[in-house]
């Protein structure tokens, strides 16, 4: 167990150091000895000139952040336990009960009308530079592998080119170009577009234009996410944007109409502006109110997402999904993905992942043993690969229907996107020309994509999008093997009894058992 469970006033996140890199005070972070005649590398030095910018992860726009603590229980301090008897989901038969022959669709809403190719949703892509950016990929990968996708805050709002009349979101150019990207590459009705709305989001009306305007059926009620508990950010290089931001009724720091603020800016005093969200204030009469105006502007499927609240408000949100039937509650841990969180807030604030997802899996069950209605859920903060996706269906099971995740999957587009710029300048690394100097040779899945979509198709599909669809592949892939191993070939039977736990401390926090101590009634009845 590390002494200390923060790395304290240096990060790459930050782009600080200390000047004494191999001796610092664990309690502080500060340099052993720090000396007058210091340029000032680390944060507390880098504040004393650059002040609150440094609250925040840089450089914006091309890069995502997470967390760096070490929490004292994570998702690595379980461990699957597969078996060697049986089958469920498939007849136990060597020839049939084969990997490949697993299944991962899901289904969910009250109708179970949403279906998914694979259990998993990226929870929120907002108005940041990097999901702007990327957006082809994300939206165009998740589409050709039938998952769900959901367009973040204050989309509408930041887009330059919205009309808005009468604080009223009339009509859009990147919130319209966003959904469309989606829907024209959506196959057989798998997956899914959500648009979520934040406080400014909802006072401008978003989530009613888009089901009146774009036809979008699933809207996103959000209280918050795992890397913050304050409204979401972002920077601006542009006075004019800034101006406008600040006119849309969004907190803009400094004021960019003061004319002070203006010289400074002029003069390169600084560089950005930040725009802030306001924070919602929960209630429950609002909430059920918000849920029925958008029933009856026409929304056919109503989410909510949280993030790492105290446990009271984590109450409040199945509570509030399971009375005003909500289709999914999403509930992200701390130190989650994000394209700008207050760097300490994201490291030091919140319920971490094990804990809170425990928590979320106490108050299903009571629920449940009280015969109330059950949203399905989602659990995010941190996955990446498919032995965490396995271990997060287990540990809700069996109301977790699906992971979310983000900062992965921008990883892979962003690859993807890489090395088709690559491609197109012919000058790809070594390291990727070892596999090629085509999409076609360098992806794997580009003969399967080639022969569903068409030469065409396929030659139009921006590598960013392959590079997501191929790592969706992988990770499908791979969750059939571990599922495989566990005998479980459909979803449905993932059980909580499919993992252990591996220190008594994740056994008495999750109500996982002991590793030493699963199996113990089926070992007796073996041995007697």
């Amino acid at each position: 167990m590390p002494t200390t469970f923060s790395r304290i006033n240096s990060s790459a996140a930050t782009l600080t150091k200390n000047r004494t890199e191999g001796s610092v005070t664990p309690s502080s972070g500060m340099c052993v000895t720090c000396v007058d005649g210091c340029i000032g590398m680390c944060e507390i030095g880098k504040s004393a000139y650059r002040g609150h910018e440094v609250i925040y992860p840089q450089p914006f726009g091309v890069i995502t952040t997470a967390a760096e603590k070490t929490y004292p229980v994570d998702y690595s301090h379980f461990n699957i336990m597969g078996t060697a008897v049986g089958a469920y989901g498939i007849e136990a038969d060597s020839d049939k009960a084969i990997f490949p022959a697993v299944n991962l669709e899901v289904r969910i809403g009250h109708d179970k009308g949403i279906k998914f190719r694979y259990p998993w949703i990226i929870p929120g892509i907002g108005s940041t530079d990097v999901a702007k950016n990327n957006w082809e990929g994300l939206a165009i990968g998740s589409a050709l592998a039938g998952t769900g996708l959901t367009i973040g805050e204050n989309v509408g709002g930041m887009d330059m080119e919205s009309v808005i009349k009468k604080n009223r979101i009339f009509d859009t150019v990147d919130l319209k170009r966003r959904v469309k990207l989606y829907k024209d590459y959506q196959r057989d009705g798998y997956g899914a577009i959500i648009v979520q709305a934040n406080v400014e989001d909802t006072r401008l009306g978003v989530q009613e234009y888009a089901i009146e305007k774009l036809g979008v059926e699933i809207v996103e009620l959000k209280w918050g996410q795992g890397a913050k508990d304050i409204g979401g950010e972002v920077k601006i290089k542009s006075l004019e944007k800034a101006k406008m931001l600040y006119e849309r009724g969004y907190i803009v720091l400094p004021n960019p109409t003061n004319p002070d603020v203006i010289k400074a800016f002029e003069k390169g005093s600084f560089k950005e502006f930040e725009r802030h969200s306001r924070v919602g204030m929960v209630s429950e009469e609002s909430f059920a109110q918000r849920v029925e105006e958008l029933r009856k502007a026409g929304a056919k499927y109503i989410f909510l997402k949280t993030g790492a609240y105290r446990p009271a408000d984590l109450a409040r949100a199945i509570k509030f999904a399971s009375k005003y039937k909500l289709d999914l509650l999403t509930v992200d841990g701390a130190g989650g993905g994000t394209g700008m969180s207050p760097w300490r807030m994201m490291n030091e604030w919140g319920v971490p992942p094990v804990e809170l997802h425990s928590l979320l899996y106490q108050y299903a069950k009571r629920l449940h043993e009280q015969g109330e209605y059950v949203p399905a859920l989602a659990l995010a903060g941190g996955f990446t690969l498919e032995d965490m996706i396995f271990k997060g269906l287990a540990l809700g099971a069996p109301f977790v229907k699906l992971i979310g995740m983000a900062r992965a999957p921008i990883a892979a587009a962003m690859v993807g996107k890489t090395i088709g710029i690559s491609i197109e300048n012919h000058q790809i690394p070594v390291y990727i020309e070892r596999f090629g100097t085509t999409k076609d040779e360098i992806f794997v899945t580009s003969g399967e994509l080639r022969h569903e979509l068409g030469n065409k198709e396929f030659d139009g599909l921006p590598s960013g999008a392959i590079g997501l669809y191929t790592y969706y592949e992988r990770l499908a892939q791979g969750l059939r093997q571990l599922m495989c191993g566990c005998r479980k070939f459909t979803l449905e039977h993932i059980a909580r009894n499919d993992i252990a736990a591996l220190t008594p401390e994740a056994a008495k926090i999750s109500g996982i058992p002991y590793v030493m101590d699963i199996d113990k009634a089926d070992v007796n009845d073996i041995l007697k």
